[in-house]
């Protein structure tokens, strides 16, 4: 590259960052941040060797700076002003705690292979992925743009689980194993529902003008669904109490109590006699 290309370059570079809507605050920020979030909740897991210890207050104090930071680069697109928005989003971390220790006990009474629920809190990667997405739920009901889905993907990138911060979750909620788990913008999933790896809760058609319509589907109370069931569309309900079968395909809705499961098919092979 010549030195006029490379200033032409350069001068394009800085004509497209002018452009920039939006500035975000980075992924290890918002990582760090929902990091200490969880461990602030759950101080279960400790670093090695550990910092001096602070008491809660000042801890809680921390955070605040921690999020008040990162709000900084939003501050033009924030509708309400900083401290009101704060105070929003800190007056909802007592009722989030409750909501996560109801998490963390399905798990613990659902997964056979849990020992306790510390284990489930520390290690477990549907926990994470949970207790993320909660945190950016509120943000994002708090008015704060992008940072919600910043902090999701940050945990979708850490355990493979892709929840969108606009979904609406009720309480119990049980994610096995995890991998591969998406879960779209306008889902609802109700209280007490297990999914296992590779559900997809997803939409039909994938086209920007449907942007503003519910595209996902409804889970009801009390559901299981299975490794790798996939349930599409913003008009499909899985009824209340049904059992969702690996690999199943739905893009309709069932009624409660109902059982679906994937047809296998078997056949056995012509024999022939094997030559010794």
């Amino acid at each position: 590259m010549t030195a006029n290309h490379q200033n032409q370059f350069f001068q394009r570079l800085a004509a497209q960052n002018e452009r920039y809507r939006y500035q975000l605050p980075s992924r290890h920020d918002a990582g760090k941040f929902i990091q200490d979030l969880i461990n602030f909740l759950f101080p279960i897991s400790k670093d090695c060797p550990s910092c001096p210890g602070k008491d809660i207050a000042m801890k809680y104090a921390d955070l605040r700076n921690s999020l008040e930071c990162m709000l900084e680069p939003l501050l033009p697109e924030l509708e309400k002003s900083k401290e009101e928005i704060l105070d929003a989003v800190f007056a909802q971390v007592p009722e989030i705690y409750e909501k996560l220790l109801m998490d963390a006990k399905s798990i613990t009474d659902n997964d056979p292979a849990s020992v306790s629920i510390e284990e489930v809190i520390s290690v477990y990667p549907g926990f994470m992925a949970i207790a993320t997405y909660r945190f950016a739920n509120s943000f994002a009901l708090c008015g704060i743009p992008l940072l919600p889905r910043v902090l999701t993907e940050f945990a979708h990138s850490q355990t493979g689980i892709d929840i969108h911060p606009n979904a609406t979750i009720g309480h119990s909620f049980f994610i096995d194993h995890g991998t591969g788990v998406v879960i779209g913008e306008t889902t609802h999933i109700g209280n007490n529902v297990k999914l296992y790896q590779g559900v997809t809760l997803g939409a039909t058609h994938v086209s920007k003008s449907l942007a503003s319509r519910k595209r996902h589907p409804t889970i009801e109370d009390n559901v299981v669904v299975y490794a790798n069931a996939t349930i599409l569309g913003g008009d499909t309900v899985i009824g209340h109490d049904s059992i969702i079968g690996g690999n199943a395909w739905l893009v309709r809705s069932v009624p409660p109590f109902s059982q679906v499961y994937h047809q296998s098919k078997i056949e056995i092979r012509p024999q022939t006699p094997s030559v010794t």
